[in-house]
């Protein structure tokens, strides 16, 4: 569960007579430098992103930045931040979203990689490195949705393969 959505649980439970609130030190977002923080993470994970012959072609946008700016809303949610994530774009359902695109063991560990690198570069402390190297791990194995060799589906203009995942025709 979210860092925020359990204090929010939490809250909730004191205001109808049950456990007091606890107080909470400073959320993880808060911790690691709120979105400065973020912001770079996402910016050199894209930077990474940008050049992969697998993971490109699986963003709609030619342009990256508008993947970008929902990895960082949905990041600083997740992590205690602002809650714009949820309140532009509904909930979450991480896995739902990322159904329709072909997303093997090697799109997942390419994304970990591009990742890896990008939380190298914050240069956190090892507590804080390694709380969210946990969860990014565990979302990208989470992801993963089929065990295909990459490369499936139509060619698209440009000679870039389409990743999607397509249903067979009924």
């Amino acid at each position: 569960m979210a860092p925020a959505a359990h204090r929010a649980r939490r809250a909730l439970r004191h205001r109808r007579g049950g456990n007091p609130p606890v107080t909470d030190p400073a959320s993880f977002y808060e911790q690691v430098g709120g979105r400065a923080t973020f912001r770079r993470l996402v910016d050199a994970f894209y930077r990474g992103v940008a050049s992969d012959d697998v993971l490109a072609p699986m963003y709609p946008e030619e342009d990256l930045g508008p993947a970008a700016e929902r990895l960082l809303l949905f990041l600083e949610q997740y992590w205690g931040g602002p809650t714009t994530y949820s309140e532009t774009r509904g909930h979450p359902r991480l896995r739902m979203r990322h159904m329709p695109f072909h997303v093997n063991p090697d799109a997942r560990d390419r994304w970990l990689a591009h990742m890896r690198a990008a939380v190298d570069e914050l240069e956190l402390s090892p507590l804080h490195e390694s709380t969210l190297w946990d969860y990014l791990q565990r979302a990208a194995h989470a992801m993963v949705n089929t065990f295909e060799p990459t490369g499936i589906g139509p060619t698209r203009p440009g000679g870039a393969t389409d990743l999607t995942v397509h249903p067979e025709p009924s």
